[in-house]
């Protein structure tokens, strides 16, 4: 098993918490981890609502089946019965135990209230995306703090990942199983298969909706409109369906971890400042099924080069973010003046940091005014802004401003 940089913070969390949720997208490991947890490090009982039998017993009776299970116990996409849900509270209500469950699910439990509020207080909810570059180079990377202690970057330490590595990361994303094919008409299989296993089965699991045949079309649209703001009046025209209809599918497809709004920072500030979120899907190696885009497509300067570029960076600060010390909150900035930085990391006490993602391999000064303009709106709590880039050099743009080569993400 390749080893996942969430688990030190699974196992913190089930050493004083009674109920522990690992979410994701369908397929990015968390069965294999809560497995390798339940084997390995808790001696637990372990069940999948996957298996017929297994769902068929929860569904009957939630609270017999939560009673018949009194060491530690994982469960697995826990999502499908949801009156589990009310058993578990009724059990821990009874006997607080650290570390009593484990659950797993591929639905976002967040969108779905009546799920999440009966565990309220009771219940740490950990985030697994597929696999992040430094999971598949074996490393833990650290950037995310790192850019909080003002950016001490070390050259030495900076991965050397070329231009065609860096794209082929692109175009596989991480799925495991995608990163286990390395033929692109066996990862094009897989995705079209996993497309379809998702809205059949899951988006209908959860709701029962008409046009699910449209949802493919609209995952697409979604995949063109990769970091470009979010109109859902021209989204609903495109779609060929209401704005109330294209409201709630968008809900479904983000419940399923498939679909990711980044929403835009704001302060207690003057500046008006843009509030539609921008769109992002969980994985580029989707986005460039969807798109059709392969690595030779992307060699070539290009508009789709640009924003898979900016979704890939969007997509391993999401991964890093779960197991940072920071713990920040990932955000955009934009004026409606036009002034915009890519992501904005927010950490709990109110310092920024902001990064934009250029393809280029030169930079100059009018290239940091985003950042500049983010600085001079925010003050002191401005730690540092960074320009991610294509070059090879880490170069300093003024007090804690630097450009930095792409790979400097994936250092320890």
């Amino acid at each position: 098993m390749i080893e996942r940089n969430i688990t030190d913070a699974l196992l913190s969390a089930l050493s004083d918490t009674p109920v522990v949720l690992l979410h994701g997208p369908r397929q990015s490991g968390k069965s294999t981890l809560a497995r390798w947890v339940a084997e390995r490090k808790r001696k637990a009982a372990y069940f999948t609502m996957d298996d017929a039998g297994v769902l068929a017993a929860a569904t009957a009776d939630p609270d017999a089946f939560i009673q018949a299970t009194p060491g530690p116990v994982v469960i697995d996409e826990v999502q499908r019965v949801p009156d589990i849900f009310r058993a578990i509270k009724l059990e821990v209500d009874r006997r607080r135990t650290p570390g009593r469950f484990l659950l797993t699910g591929s639905a976002n439990i967040l969108l779905l209230p009546k799920l999440s509020e009966s565990l309220a207080g009771r219940m740490q909810i950990l985030t697994l995306w597929p696999f992040s570059v430094g999971e598949l180079r074996g490393l833990r990377e650290g950037f995310v703090d790192r850019l909080f202690d003002h950016g001490k970057f070390d050259a030495a330490s900076i991965p050397k990942l070329s231009r065609k590595e860096i794209l082929d990361r692109i175009v596989v994303g991480g799925y495991p199983e995608v990163t286990q094919r390395p033929k692109a008409e066996r990862r094009r299989e897989w995705f079209s298969s996993y497309i379809t296993t998702i809205l059949q089965r899951d988006v209908r699991a959860m709701a029962d909706i008409e046009g699910l045949a449209v949802l493919p079309r609209m995952l697409a649209l979604l995949a063109a409109q990769s970091g470009g703001l979010l109109n859902t009046a021209e989204f609903s025209r495109d779609a060929g369906f209401s704005l109330p209809t294209i409201k709630r599918y968008l809900t479904l497809l983000q419940a399923t971890h498939l679909y990711q709004p980044l929403y835009a920072w704001s302060g207690n500030v003057r500046k008006r400042l843009i509030k539609s979120p921008k769109v992002y899907l969980n994985d580029t190696g989707l986005v460039a099924h969807l798109l059709g885009s392969d690595a030779d497509q992307l060699a070539h300067p290009s508009a789709s080069l640009g924003r898979l570029l900016e979704a890939f960076v969007y997509q391993e600060l999401q991964k890093q973010i779960t197991w940072s010390e920071t713990r920040p909150s990932l955000l955009y900035y934009r004026t409606a003046a036009g002034r915009e930085v890519d992501f904005v990391l927010e950490g709990s006490g109110g310092d920024l940091v902001g990064i934009e993602v250029k393809a280029a391999v030169k930079l100059s000064s009018d290239d940091f005014k985003g950042l500049n303009d983010l600085a001079d709106t925010v003050g002191k709590r401005f730690l540092a802004g960074v320009i991610l880039y294509q070059g090879t050099s880490i170069v300093p743009f003024g007090t804690n401003r630097w450009a930095v080569p792409l790979g400097t993400m994936f250092a320890k």
